[in-house]
């Protein structure tokens, strides 16, 4: 039986896609939430010197979108087909752009920047991206983003929507079709039972 543990910090970030893999799964594994004064010793036990990191049987592998995908192929998330592996892969890149652009807001130091940036996210940016993600839902019949079971690419829009929905609660009233994604994927009973006992943290 294999033996998992997941390294990073102690809030979502990175790492919760993966995490929510492993739930959905219902798959056991070590969840190793470090704190901020122990990463400068640890960062040099770790490969290319970030998290999060996988250990599998004792072997690691960083860079936190191959180790979803690994962890998706593993436990059935990937598609069951090399098509649907793909059409999982481009909304699984296309939930990174967005994060791209949010990470602009998180990372900008001077108020009035953050506030410009701030004000275009939530008038251009996420609405054009929450538009991509209607076409891709609808177009696949609107249950599931790909084929007619979970896959990556729910898991991956669910998350993306985590913390920009608790500042803005309202983000998606005006998409009623993500909001159904949204309430069937945590309804599933796994995931379901991992979100009521989440650690609550900002991001």
């Amino acid at each position: 039986m294999r033996t998992y543990r997941l390294t990073y910090f102690d809030f979502r970030g990175k790492a919760e896609l993966a995490r929510l893999v492993f739930a959905a799964a219902g798959e056991k594994f070590e969840d190793r939430r470090i704190q901020r004064e122990e990463w400068p010793d640890l960062k040099k036990t770790m490969p290319f010197g970030q998290i999060p990191v996988l250990e599998v049987d004792g072997k690691p592998l960083a860079q936190s979108y191959a180790i979803a995908r690994y962890l998706a192929r593993e436990f059935g998330f990937a598609g069951r087909s090399n098509w649907e592996s793909a059409q999982i892969d481009q909304i699984v890149d296309l939930v990174e752009d967005l994060k791209r652009e949010m990470f602009k807001y998180a990372s900008e130091q001077d108020p009035d920047k953050k506030k410009d940036i701030e004000q275009k996210l939530l008038d251009e940016v996420i609405p054009k991206f929450i538009g991509f993600f209607e076409k891709l839902l609808k177009d696949n019949g609107g249950e599931y983003f790909v084929g007619s079971l979970l896959s990556l690419a729910d898991l991956a829009i669910l998350g993306v929507f985590d913390t920009p929905l608790q500042k803005y609660p309202s983000l998606l009233d005006k998409s009623p079709a993500l909001q159904a994604h949204r309430k069937l994927v945590e309804s599933l009973p796994k995931i379901a039972d991992y979100l009521k006992n989440r650690k609550q943290t900002e991001k």
